[in-house]
């Protein structure tokens, strides 16, 4: 298995890059390498200066560098980039990941760029208007699908009904989970409640989950998202961003607080010895970053988007993230389950 990793993508590439690379590559299989996209002068200095090497396979003959002279900046326009930035890392990374070259394909870098290079260059699934960004959070006892986390900001309620199968196939095939609960995130939970577009894909989905297999079980609040009792929540982009981000302040909130009050005066420091290893397991079940990226699901090849902020460390998780996504063939049984379905629909 080959991970290409744009790394020349993200707030701090490429530094964060490479160490995530480092980090997760003897957690891997291995078999598998990582193949760092980008400009090798560059990067090569990087470990020069990082790790006292001349050159990254000094450090480990798994991962290798495929040279590229351009870098799609954060304020680029994405179909312009795309288009004009052939020899850009993110450009190569899914020119290589389209000619069967890696496996899948891991990039921190301009979202637009990633979504429009995703669609254009690498191709959506048949059957699939819109691919959507599965990004995965901590729920109660497991964890939380949210479909989609940021890649449409306007939506049609077919997207959404297709969000909802995409996510139901998803969490069966990778999660083993049977009927995965799907809910709509709405501001009530009655019927009537949202706007336009909640409205209309309550009813589409009412209308076609049995057919498609969706077990829909209705509106679900944004407090009641994390109960447990919903394995995925579909939305538009744009709410799904929203949502994404503030749940990401409130649990680095709720970790500052919490280490904090424990650290207010001598009393509380030792009474919260006994508690430690429970704070831990907290702490780490709050940690956005050991959840890695969010699968860009729709596409025929798997592509992964990386947190633009992510450090050595999420980078680290992304990447062991990524070669799980592979060995679970994700991509592949969503193109089959799409296929089936639209052949059921011909017959």
């Amino acid at each position: 298995m080959v991970i290409l990793l744009d790394a020349m993508g993200g707030d701090n590439a490429p530094d964060a890059n490479i160490k995530g690379a480092i980090n997760a590559i003897n957690k891997l299989d291995s078999s598998t390498e990582i193949l760092l996209v980008g400009n090798e002068e560059v990067i090569n200095n990087r470990i020069k200066e990082l790790y006292g090497k001349d050159k990254i396979s000094d450090i480990s003959d798994r991962i290798k560098i495929h040279h590229t002279t351009e870098t799609i900046e954060m304020e680029d326009t994405p179909t312009v980039a795309i288009k004009h930035k052939k020899d850009s890392s993110m450009v190569v990374g899914f020119n290589l990941l389209k000619q069967g070259q890696g496996d899948v394909f891991i990039s921190a870098g301009n979202s637009g760029a990633l979504l429009t290079g995703a669609t254009l260059l690498v191709g959506r699934i048949k059957g699939i208007d819109r691919p959507a960004l599965a990004g995965i959070l901590p729920a109660h006892k497991s964890q939380l699908l949210l479909m989609d986390c940021g890649s449409n900001t306007n939506c049609k309620p077919i997207n959404l009904l297709q969000f909802a199968q995409m996510a139901s196939i998803y969490l069966k095939n990778t999660f083993g989970i049977e009927k995965p609960a799907i809910g709509l995130l709405n501001i009530g939970t009655e019927e009537t409640k949202g706007n336009e577009l909640t409205k209309e894909s309550y009813d589409l989905l009412k209308e076609k989950s049995e057919e498609l297999d969706i077990n829909f079980i209705g509106n679900i609040e944004g407090r009641d998202a994390f109960s447990g009792k919903v394995h995925a929540i579909v939305t538009d982009g744009f709410t799904g961003n929203i949502f994404l981000k503030t749940t990401e302040g409130v649990g680095k909130l709720v970790k500052v607080s919490l280490t904090e009050s424990l650290k207010k005066n001598l009393l509380s420091k030792i009474c919260s010895i006994p508690c430690l290893p429970a704070i831990k397991r907290f702490s780490k079940k709050m940690d956005y970053k050991i959840y890695g990226g969010a699968l860009f699901l729709g596409v025929k090849k798997p592509v992964v988007k990386a947190h633009g902020s992510s450090d050595e460390k999420l980078f680290e998780y992304t990447v062991i993230q990524a070669e799980q996504f592979v060995k679970n063939k994700a991509v592949e049984k969503m193109t089959e389950e799409f296929l089936k379905q639209k052949e059921q629909n011909n017959n």
